[in-house]
């Protein structure tokens, strides 16, 4: 029974949902913060998107998947995903006008900076195809909290049809820690990197980890 809660927590704690989950955990012993984590006793910030981005994040996802289904209906399968403004579409739509439409609907939306659009023209998966997707982003966060030098947080996790979206703000560094990480997993089939790269400075002024011994600039992916 505690091998079981152990790995439960440890998945908990890759996600979105961490906070909450661990809460109810009893191998996560601590405060209930939001937004935050404590780390030797020092409130640390954990999302690195200011406040103002993680609110617009949230409202876009919401109109974008409003205006969605007021637009087009039940007859596309569409996961609206923003990280600091930045727009991911994954799913499945019938036909290329369809797909274009989605697009153009969701660049109307209020504090969108651009759209990555991942739609595939073809039938919608099946249940078990959806389920394998879902199990797939739980194991690569579950990589990233293993893997040393990360902050697991600091990455947004989408899978779709084996495909594995990146996203989130991070050195070179950490993207490429990151990338070592997942690339190489059993069922990943594509891993595509939406990062934002920032400073080995950037990084420490955020007050996110210790500087490391030596910084260096991040450069564009």
């Amino acid at each position: 029974m505690n091998h079981v809660l152990t790995n439960l927590t440890r998945l908990a704690c890759a996600g979105g949902a961490a906070v909450l989950l661990c809460g109810a955990l009893s191998a996560c012993v601590g405060p209930l913060i939001v937004g935050g984590a404590m780390v030797g006793g020092t409130l640390v910030a954990v999302d690195r998107r200011s406040s103002g981005a993680q609110l617009d994040d949230e409202a876009i996802e919401l109109r974008a998947a409003n205006q969605i289904r007021s637009n087009l209906g039940t007859r596309v399968r569409v996961s609206v995903t923003s990280y600091n403004r930045q727009v991911l579409l994954t799913g499945e739509v019938a036909t290329l006008e369809d797909r274009q439409r989605v697009e153009q609907v969701v660049k109307t939306v209020d504090s969108v900076s651009s759209v990555v659009n991942e739609l595939a023209v073809l039938n919608t998966p099946s249940l078990l195809d959806r389920s394998a997707d879902a199990v797939l982003t739980g194991r690569v966060k579950a990589q990233l909290l293993d893997t040393k030098g990360l902050q697991s947080n600091a990455f947004k996790v989408v899978s779709e049809r084996g495909t594995v979206y990146l996203m989130g703000r991070v050195t070179q560094r950490e993207a490429d820690l990151a990338t070592e990480a997942v690339r190489g997993m059993s069922g990943v089939q594509k891993l595509v990197r939406m990062l934002e790269i920032i400073t080995e400075q950037e990084l420490e002024r955020l007050g996110t980890m210790p500087a490391p011994a030596s910084t260096r600039p991040g450069t564009a992916l």
